[in-house]
């Protein structure tokens, strides 16, 4: 018996091993892995929370490019719970060292840290983490976690220049296609539509995750994080994350969008366009109470 175990953990150790540098070797297929020095200072653990920075970038190309998506992943570790707080671009935003403009360029004028800082000290909130990821390779990572699409209620015929065309109805959406329905907003909702669909993707996808098929492609897809993904989280770290979050139950996953309905008004700034003005103070104690962190 102890020959037989001994046996099987080589083979599952040997097989982990092929995916994950079969993970690497598609991530450097595309691209170099990423040797970039991005300056991070995370907020110390203290507590049962553990909030992530999730940055999605279109950068195209261009040295200096602004957030296209922000989004807060709070970590309750007792409850085992993910919320998800999604920021809207065009929040009129007080970036340190700089003047009254859109939340979305702090990581244009200072990457990923002056983006956390801008979010502290708006919103007192902590951030322990980040991840950033740019489109193409969010298409690419989808591919790997679900080869056969994510499955995606369409609510509506989509359409909007090169991004997208959907059509209604359930479908499984490859990367291209999921990226696409997240990013829409050519319709009424504008940007705060895009954003409950970001919130909907997110929630297929940790359906996706934990199911058995992509369970048995976790280390091809740790393997592909290492190029497709900057983040301060390493390698030994990305998997002991994903063991917490398995080994905790049933994975729940709540979303908000701030500014919360009722707290912002529109506003046009004479140099940056439209902006969403809102109250700080009533958002932030939104965000607290959302994520279990009121006094």
């Amino acid at each position: 018996m102890f020959w037989l175990l001994m046996f099987i953990m080589v083979l599952i150790g040997g097989y982990s091993y092929y995916q994950y540098q079969k993970g690497i070797d598609l991530a450097t297929a595309d691209k170099e892995l990423s040797e970039e020095d991005i300056a991070f200072m995370g907020d110390s653990v203290s507590s049962k929370t553990e909030n992530f920075l999730l940055i999605g970038v279109d950068s195209r190309g261009e040295a200096q490019s602004r957030s296209d998506s922000m989004m807060v992943l709070s970590w309750d570790k007792e409850h085992n719970t993910l919320r998800t707080i999604s920021f809207m671009r065009d929040i009129y935003a007080d970036i340190p060292g700089y003047e009254r403009q859109k939340l979305n360029a702090a990581y244009y004028h200072g990457g990923v840290q002056l983006l956390k800082e801008t979010l502290n000290d708006m919103f007192d909130l902590p951030i322990h983490h980040y991840a950033m990821i740019d489109f193409v390779s969010f298409e690419k990572m989808i591919d790997i976690i679900a080869p056969d699409g994510v499955t995606i209620d369409v609510e509506k015929d989509m359409y909007e220049k090169i991004y997208v065309q959907l059509y209604e109805g359930v479908h499984d959406l490859n990367g291209q296609e999921l990226l696409g329905y997240a990013r829409f907003r050519a319709d009424a909702e504008g940007d705060f539509g895009r954003v409950r669909r970001q919130q909907q993707v997110i929630s297929a996808l940790k359906e996706q995750l934990l199911s058995t098929t992509t369970l048995m492609q976790a280390p091809k897809l740790i393997g592909a994080m290492q190029g497709y993904i900057n983040t301060d989280v390493d390698t030994a770290g990305q998997i002991a994350y994903l063991a917490k979050l398995l080994s905790g139950g049933a994975l729940e996953v709540e979303g908000m969008t701030v500014p919360v309905q009722g707290t912002y008004s529109d506003y046009r700034d004479y140099k940056y366009g439209l902006v969403l003005d809102i109250d700080v103070e009533q958002n932030t104690q939104a965000i607290h109470d959302f994520i279990g962190t009121s006094d």
